[in-house]
């Protein structure tokens, strides 16, 4: 088991990993649901969990608001291929006589839920394997941080019936998360509770985050259905501009068919390029115009605080007729969409009729 546990690390690492852990039963034990292997493979002895990084020189033109498809492009690339490389890794398992079970980066979730799939509620959860196998730290957001990428990270896993050789975690005292929350200060969405924190267990050792709120939160957001900072002086990618509820019982249930969202149905009418394919999305396209928390964080404080910066400066998002972004000034962005015909203009804001 310790050459094939060798084999396996030095494979993920050989088809575009930079990061490996091995996670098993033992170490994951007492964990939350989704850390239970046997869910998956009731045979499961253990897993192997790898992250891909995105191309960091990609990030600060995308704060900047200079370029969006270069990050879209690289982000959707690297996920999927993270799903290849577990794809592989399962093959190559099989082909020597074990139960392998491929686990895709994102975008699959539990069928069996109250509510099915749209619980999201994955299968297994790659967090947890990285945080307990050392690929990486908790941040405060509850992204997976590394010294190497920060957060900017895809991550995906293998179950297997192998008895692997676990891995520990990396030691608390070198977690460069520090506290900053300049991943609360780049959402515009509230969707991690600045104070309230979560811990879980897994295999006698503690992990804490921040406490999520609603999950529409982030997809209200994250999905592009609006963009605009309440500050009003930056957005993210998206060009709307629909008001973000402050509280949770305000917060639209983008899952509910029945549900009268004008944020949604303008978000279907808009031209949308790149992203990613979602079976739980409307229109099954997931535009992807945020992820600040994700990529705002870097090992080096100075580096996170510079792209804080970036996104503040970087004006807000507007859409040309033939779907083209482009960043201008709060005040111009105002002034083009008080000059485009209603109709129109319901694509991107609430328009009062007078």
């Amino acid at each position: 088991m310790d050459e094939l546990t060798e084999t396996l690390k030095e494979m993920a690492l050989t088809l575009g990993a930079f990061k490996v852990g091995i996670a098993t039963t033992k170490t994951l034990a007492g964990g939350p649901p989704s850390a239970d292997l046997s869910y998956v493979l009731p045979e499961a002895k253990s897993a192997i969990c790898f992250a891909l990084a995105f191309d960091q020189s990609l990030i600060d033109p995308y704060f900047k608001k200079e370029d969006h498809k270069s990050l879209d492009t690289n982000k959707v690339r690297t996920t999927t291929l993270s799903n290849g490389l577990a794809f592989e890794m399962a093959g190559f398992l099989q082909q020597l006589g074990y139960k392998a079970v491929p686990q895709a980066a994102n975008f699959v979730y539990r069928m069996d839920s109250e509510t099915g799939p749209e619980e999201m509620k994955p299968p297994i959860s790659h967090k947890y394997l990285a945080v307990r196998s050392g690929v990486g730290y908790f941040g405060y957001s509850g992204q997976i941080i590394t010294t190497e990428y920060g957060s900017a990270i895809a991550l995906a896993s293998v179950v297997t019936d192998a008895e692997l050789v676990s891995t520990d975690p990396l030691p608390e005292e070198d977690n460069y998360c520090d506290g900053c929350k300049l991943c609360l200060k780049v959402c515009s969405s509230g969707f991690v509770d600045p104070v309230e924190k979560v811990t879980v267990t897994l295999g006698g050792k503690e992990f804490s985050y921040g406490k999520r709120r609603n999950y529409s939160r982030c997809g209200y957001v994250c999905g592009g259905m609006a963009g605009l900072n309440p500050s009003g002086k930056w957005s993210t990618w998206s060009p709307a501009r629909f008001e973000i509820a402050e509280k949770e019982e305000d917060v639209p249930d983008l899952l509910n068919p029945d549900a009268q969202i004008p944020a949604l149905q303008a978000y279907l009418e808009r031209p949308i390029k790149g992203g990613f394919f979602l079976a739980l999305s409307p229109g099954y396209r997931l535009e992807y115009t945020c992820s600040n928390c994700q990529l705002v964080c870097h090992p080096d404080k100075e580096v996170r605080k510079a792209r804080y910066r970036m996104l503040k400066e970087s004006g807000v998002v507007i859409q040309e007729p033939d779907g083209t972004r482009r960043a201008v000034s709060p005040e111009e962005a105002k002034e083009y969409l008080k000059a485009m015909p209603p109709e129109r203009r319901k694509l991107y804001e609430e328009v009062t009729e007078e």
